[in-house]
């Protein structure tokens, strides 16, 4: 029995030693990485923080190569961003490079949960949005994505699939800024940048706002109350008349709330660097497997005082442009 409780005693110690081992391997990963993802932002040249991030992603690859890495919080500098899914099988990590010109290239990897090899891996991110022509419209991956520092992600699902939207940002060079809303799908146990989930907007993958730098344009994930009105015929009592009652019921519901952009200066359309805010915000609300297109919407709404009802845009309405 003493024998037996020894040995148990061992395992134990050895079981709880390699634990240690790895967290604080882990720790070293994120310690070097964080002091390789601030030099990224404050060497001094181009060539600096570009040699910099280059050593970040080696050590990002290095951490995620350890068994386990998918368990680790990270915390790391205000100049990168980690963002894990709330079920755990997407993580992304993002930064950028500001060149001298003041152009923006990004960096990053995606971690997540391959189903059919019943494993977590990672695929690095290579920014190549200069080079996509229908940038709205493309199928991506990670070899070939639209660069942005993502800042939020949304888990949504329907039909027994799940989905993940990503809403992020990018300070593209000195004359234009984007924030981009990026839905991601697992396909063939990979992960895949764009996806037809944008009720009545034909062909569009992705939404893309590029707008004159600087310009404060908000999007972002929150909680709203929303409105909705139904309407019945009821028969007018004692006579052969009818009449339509409402009812109104309000309830919560988070949207993806955005401010539209356009040109300041009509005939400058294309030409982002005239785009501003119009001063009307969209919202965007999860519904039967799609994002729907409301208008009138009110962000930031912390109360129950409801300012504005969503309403579904029109079927005649015409498509909404970016």
């Amino acid at each position: 029995m003493k024998i037996k409780f020894i040995l148990t005693a061992l395992l134990l110690t050895v079981a709880t030693g390699i634990h240690a081992q790895d967290k604080e391997l882990m720790a070293r990963h994120q310690q070097r990485l964080a002091a390789l993802l601030e030099q990224t932002a404050t060497a001094p040249t181009d060539n600096e923080r570009y040699l910099s991030s280059e050593q970040a992603v080696a050590e990002l690859s290095a951490a995620l190569d350890e068994e386990g890495s998918e368990r680790w919080r990270w915390q790391l500098p205000q100049v990168a961003s980690v963002l894990t899914s709330p079920d755990g099988q997407l993580r992304i990590f993002t930064w950028a490079v500001v060149r001298d010109n003041g152009e923006f290239e990004c960096f990053g990897a995606v971690q997540f949960y391959n189903q059919k090899e019943e494993e977590y891996q990672y695929r690095l991110l290579h920014d190549k949005s200069e080079e996509i022509m229908n940038r709205e419209e493309s199928v991506l991956t990670a070899e070939n994505w639209f660069g942005a520092i993502y800042q939020d992600i949304i888990q949504t699902s329907h039909g027994g699939r799940t989905y993940y939207t990503l809403l992020g940002w990018n300070g593209v060079d000195m004359l234009t800024d984007r924030r981009v809303i990026e839905p991601v799908t697992m396909r063939g146990g990979e992960p895949q940048f764009g996806a037809p989930l944008f009720r009545r907007e034909r062909n569009q993958r992705r939404i893309v706002l590029e707008y004159r730098e600087g310009a404060a344009v908000q999007l972002a994930y929150e909680d709203q109350y929303v409105e909705e009105v139904t309407r019945e015929r009821v028969k007018v009592k004692g006579t052969n008349r009818y009449r339509t009652e409402e009812s109104r019921k309000t309830h919560k519901e988070r949207m993806i709330i955005f401010d539209e952009v356009e040109p300041q200066v009509p005939g400058m359309e294309g030409l982002f660097q005239y785009y501003v805010p119009s001063g009307l915000e969209m919202a965007y609300a999860f519904i039967d497997g799609k994002w729907e297109l409301r208008g009138g919407a009110q962000g930031r709404l912390k109360d129950k005082k409801l300012n504005k009802s969503f309403e579904p845009l029109p079927k005649s309405s015409p498509s909404y442009k970016f």
